[in-house]
């Protein structure tokens, strides 16, 4: 394709970038706690300045360590001892062609309690004690619960004491005038650090319902001094900033705004125990507007569109159902109305939607967060014409679950569709000595599909054996649901690279012992997935009207206008409903636990409860499957004992139902592995879900440490895969 727009070079105030295409701000977790830059952090962003990309936007870097760091492992100009990392991390960004920009940060009341005046704390003991963090990391997954839970720590600030932000759930309180003031130098502070670091320009955090967020939402705002009140008085926090940094950094340094057009109030979010509109609460797109022209008026260089904040996670950072360019309008009414440049993210994964958006007038730049952890190559593939090499981001919001599930215990983000993210370096020394030495992996879905392509970048020669008539193993099933297309992206895509790369993919072959032999094989590698679990110990499982999720996902059986019971509420089981309730069935969910898919991230529920309760969806909760009859299903009240088992809590009670679904888990396919064995087949590993359950981004990985770690470097009889 023909991009006439997005490699085309463009200007915010005095810093030319040399294409449309910006990395976004996101945290990941590679930094430390004094916030100066860590290798690992560099090497992630240089690579993506490497692949192409022309301005790079770090994540939110704090401006003041002790109610203003909103993570251990965050990058930070709140010192000037952080300036000399940050001119090495400038620099190397430069060497690649591309700009720099540091987005300057507070979260306000979106900060977790544990964050709240430790961070100075944990700097001072670990310059004492080097051991400090590795102990901290310890004990924080411990106290962090029962800290939030009891609201045991300090209180966030915002600009008025108001309810808590969802998710983050700390108590607040207002900023004193004189903090306000303090804050305001703070960001100028960092400013001038950057500027003196060789940073291009700075970024002011404005959007997904941070501190200056808060003072412009009349949610968040009842202050009654001159900053807050009415819109101007609102604009006044980051009115006096851009004024400082003006000031401090000169007329011609580069500022960004990042800013939320509209809170989304209007849609439905959670509000305790339900989901519903908001609609008088915060500002709309009508206000967002005024705000942007407002802000262009300051003397700001470019608006960075967004929306939303955590009382609406979904809509600024979204799940796999929504589509793609859902909220380009907001930008397009942006670009009415203001004469500097307007970037925005608008959920674009491929370069062909980037350039319509661009040449439909929408914005001037595309903002790429997800995509660019995906794919750091992005741009460098579509400029070069090979777009159907892009690993495009499927929306499954690993990278920031992971990134919140780690924080504690000092690990970092990661990848769904990309297990070399936080591995730069080493991928890019991924030795080539494979010298073309045959593989075989038993399997196209994940994990086979990604091992094989960093067993052909090491220059071996992969066979994958793949028994179905199509790659992708379970992913063919979790793509079925309504609006869940996007994770069939992640197997086309990982086909596409292994084959470029060298691979070879044999569909409709069953492998067996005597097939694999025939290959003479250097090693061999089985990731033959899972099946869905249907105990044989329920009673009544072999009733005609008991299926699996397997069976409904894959369209083998369709139902329609039944009522259905489905048993176990995990990602799958809701997927399924709502593929079940599509089709006119009414369902009730039976769960064990004592809520609906424990462990799952909030978000995915978030989307789809919603949606499961306009069908009118039933929950049963606390309740243990006892059997199966022709009218439905008899279940029995339990409570989860210390060991996790479960405790009889009353009588058991039958529940009418026309069809069961069974969404209890899956199993490991691996009979394969002990055939093998018995013939003495060497350098055997098993990896993704044939080892063990899990999730797609557990699959990449393992096939990624064993294409690039262990085969050629251990060789050994048998290797399962933890």
């Amino acid at each position: 394709m023909e991009y006439k727009m997005l490699f085309t070079p463009i200007k915010i105030g005095t810093m030319e970038v040399k294409n449309r295409i910006a990395m976004s701000p996101m945290l990941m977790g590679f930094g430390q706690f004094d916030g100066q830059a860590t290798d690992m952090l560099m090497d992630y962003y240089e690579e993506r300045a490497k692949g192409g990309t022309g301005l790079i936007m770090t994540e939110i870097c704090r401006i003041n360590d002790k109610h203003g760091a909103a993570a251990f492992a965050q990058l930070g100009m709140s010192q000037d001892y952080q300036i000399p990392k940050m001119k090495e991390f400038a620099d190397r960004i430069h060497s690649h062609g591309a700009k720099l920009v540091v987005q300057l940060h507070h979260p306000g009341r979106q900060n977790v309690g544990l964050a709240i005046g430790t961070v100075p704390l944990c700097i001072a003991c670990t310059r004492a004690f080097k051991k400090f963090p590795k102990m901290l990391f310890n004990i924080a997954p411990k106290i962090a619960p029962t800290l939030e839970k009891y609201h045991i720590s300090k209180r966030a600030v915002s600009a008025s004491a108001c309810e808590p932000a969802y998710y983050a759930n700390t108590k607040v309180r207002a900023l004193s005038h004189r903090e306000v003031k303090q804050v305001i130098q703070q960001y100028v502070d960092g400013a001038v650090r950057c500027k003196k670091a060789g940073v291009d320009g700075v970024e002011l955090h404005g959007t997904h319902g941070y501190l200056i967020q808060q003072f412009l939402s009349p949610n968040t705002n009842q202050r009654t001094d001159e900053y807050g009140g009415s819109e101007e008085n609102r604009l006044r926090f980051l009115k006096e900033i851009v004024e400082g940094i003006r000031k401090e950094c000169g007329e011609d340094y580069p500022i960004i705004v990042r800013l939320s057009i509209d809170e989304f109030y209007s849609k439905k979010g959670r509000v305790g125990d339900h989901y519903e509109e908001q609609p008088n609460k915060g500002y709309d797109m009508a206000q967002g507007v005024r705000y942007a022209k407002a802000i262009e008026a300051m003397g700001v260089n470019a608006i960075d569109v967004s929306s939303a904040g955590y009382d609406r996670f979904n809509y600024w950072l979204e799940p796999t159902s929504f589509e793609l360019g859902w909220r380009k309008y907001l930008a397009a009414e942006v670009k009415k109305a203001v004469k500097i440049p307007v970037i925005a993210a608008n959920l674009i994964r491929t370069p062909e939607q980037a350039e319509k958006q661009l040449q439909e007038g929408v914005q001037d730049m595309v903002s790429l967060g997800r995509p660019h952890i995906a794919d750091p190559y992005f741009a460098e593939k579509a400029q070069n014409g090979r777009e159907n090499e892009i690993k495009r981001c499927i929306c499954c919001l690993y990278c920031i679950q992971s990134m919140q599930d780690n924080a504690y215990h000092g690990d970092h983000g990661y990848c769904s569709v990309n297990p070399t993210v936080g591995r730069e370096k080493e991928a890019r020394e991924i030795r080539r000595d494979g010298k073309d030495r045959t593989v075989v992996v038993v399997g196209a879905g994940v994990a086979g599909l990604t091992c094989a392509e960093f067993l052909a970048r090491r220059g071996f020669k992969p066979v994958v054996l793949e028994k179905a008539a199509e790659v992708g193993g379970q992913i063919q099933l979790a793509n079925k649901p309504p609006k869940k297309e996007k994770l069939g992206w992640c197997f086309e895509d990982m086909k596409t690279n292994a084959e470029k790369f060298g691979a070879e993919i044999k569909l409709n072959t069953e492998a067996t012992v005597d097939l694999i032999k025939s290959y003479n094989p250097y090693a061999v590698v089985i990731a033959t997935g899972a099946s869905a679990v249907k105990p044989r110990a329920i009673k009544g499982v072999d009733h005609a009207n008991v299926y699996t999720t397997t069976e409904i996902l894959s369209g083998q059986v369709s139902i329609e206008g039944k009522k259905v019971a489905l048993i176990g509420s995990g990602m799958t089981g809701l997927e399924t409903a709502e593929l079940l309730v599509e089709k006119d069935n009414k369902v009730t969910i039976v769960e064990m636990q004592s809520s609906i898919a424990p462990g799952t991230w909030f978000q995915h529920l978030d989307d789809i409860i919603p949606k499961l309760d306009d069908k009118g969806t039933e929950y049963v909760v606390s309740h243990k499957l006892n059997e199966i009859d022709d009218t439905g299903v008899v279940v029995e009240p339990v409570t989860i004992g210390k060991d996790k088992k479960p405790v009889s809590a009353g009588a058991p009670k039958h529940i009418d139902a026309d069809v069961v679904v069974l969404s209890l888990g899956s199993r490991p396919v691996n009979e394969l592995v002990k055939e093998c064995e018995e013939a003495n087949i060497d350098n055997l590993y098993v990896i993704g879900d044939a080892g063990k359950i899990g999730r797609i981004a557990d699959a990449t990985r393992q096939a990624y440490d064993v294409a690039t770690t262990k085969i050629g470097f251990e060789p050994r009889k048998f290797v399962k895969q933890k």
